[in-house]
């Protein structure tokens, strides 16, 4: 494996120089084949550092991503097939796999620790849909573009924040929990506040979107959690498995949007980026501080620093397809999906450094 990983760095720098020339040459129809196999020979390359793994399979995106960018021909429809089709069945597998790896046991902790909970719950829905408003006004972006920001922000978390709590050290129980409550209370809560802050930017219909939500995350979510509780055990190679597809569906989903939104990406990419970002990172610091500023102890500040800032972004993509807004209210969510992991993958290896140089002090 490290020799893998030294031949794909070595390759990777070659390839970067390469298509840094290709570009200053502007040699750009050999620039986009080459940035595609740079990308996913990097990828490979990170799976053979433990330090980089974490970041392979959001290096992969980028990998599609441009590929989507380049070639969005290949990405929209095959015969008279369009596959943006795909996307609901998709998020419908991947809530399904998410609900095989809670347990009823996840709600019992709303007894357990209802103060982590009130203050977890209150700063993710309203941290994130208030921050998201103000960005949307503030950037200038086309209205459903910037819809697509409040939508983000109004969408519960997922599990890629139990896994950045987890690898943290940080209380992975309230995380557990708070993920559990939010997405059951989503139904109620998303389109209250998509109506409360975007109604202006695009119509919303409360019940439709309500009905959007039960239909792509509660209904999969409570077939995962009924399959779990009968059957848990006895499929361990299911265990295994969905957490593949479920990165494999979150792929293509992104792929399809990128395609379908491609014109708007081009010309507001970078301002959308920035926007993003600072959506995703004024939700860690204002989760992380707010909570010590009401009293919880470091871990659970953690967990819920993960929890406010890290959202489900596919069910975000899967409200903007059931609008018929996909490649317009699509894109923030197709955008803070893989950002936010390359930054909570970040934050979580610093926190479990320090977790590191606290436990060799003590000793």
């Amino acid at each position: 494996m490290k020799l893998i990983g030294k031949m794909g760095a070595i390759a990777s720098v070659i390839m970067a120089l390469v298509l840094i020339v290709l570009w200053v040459l502007q040699l750009y129809e050999y620039v986009a084949l080459l940035a595609i196999l740079f990308f996913l020979v990097l990828s490979l390359t990170f799976t053979a550092f433990e330090r980089l793994k974490g970041f392979s399979f959001t290096i992969l995106i980028f990998a599609v991503v441009v590929a989507s960018l380049c070639y969005p021909q290949y990405f929209l429809e095959i015969g008279s097939f369009k596959l943006n089709r795909l996307i609901v069945p998709l998020l419908i597998i991947i809530m399904f796999g998410m609900g095989t790896s809670i347990s009823i046991k996840d709600f019992v902790g709303v007894v357990k620790m209802p103060k982590g909970v009130l203050i977890g719950l209150v700063a993710q829905f309203t941290i994130m849909p208030f921050i998201g408003f103000g960005l949307a006004k503030l950037s200038g972006l086309p209205p459903e573009i910037a819809a697509g920001i409040i939508l983000v922000g109004c969408s519960p978390s997922g599990l890629a924040s139990n896994v950045m709590a987890y690898i943290s050290g940080a209380n992975l129980a309230l995380s557990l929990t708070l993920t559990a409550v939010a997405t059951l209370l989503s139904p109620f809560l998303t389109p209250f506040f998509m109506r409360l802050l975007a109604n202006e930017l695009v119509p919303i219909d409360f019940l439709a979107m309500f009905w959007s939500i039960i239909k792509i995350v509660i209904l999969p979510i409570l077939a995962g959690l009924i399959f779990n509780h009968f059957a848990h055990g006895k499929f361990k190679w299911l265990d295994k498995v969905m957490p593949k597809v479920s990165m494999g569906a979150i792929a293509i989903i992104i792929v399809i949007i990128t395609a379908s939104g491609r014109d708007s990406l081009l010309s507001i990419g970078l301002v959308l980026i920035a926007v993003v970002l600072a959506h995703n990172i004024s939700g860690y610091l204002l989760g992380y501080y707010g909570s010590k500023l009401m009293g919880l102890d470091e871990k659970s500040s953690r967990t819920v620093a993960f929890e406010v800032g890290m959202q489900n972004a596919g069910l975000a993509s899967g409200i903007a397809l059931e609008m018929g807004r996909l490649a317009t209210m699509g894109l923030a969510p197709a955008v803070f999906g893989p950002l936010m992991n390359i930054s909570g993958s970040s934050l979580a290896t610093i926190w479990q450094r320090k977790n590191k140089k606290s436990t060799n002090k003590t000793d």
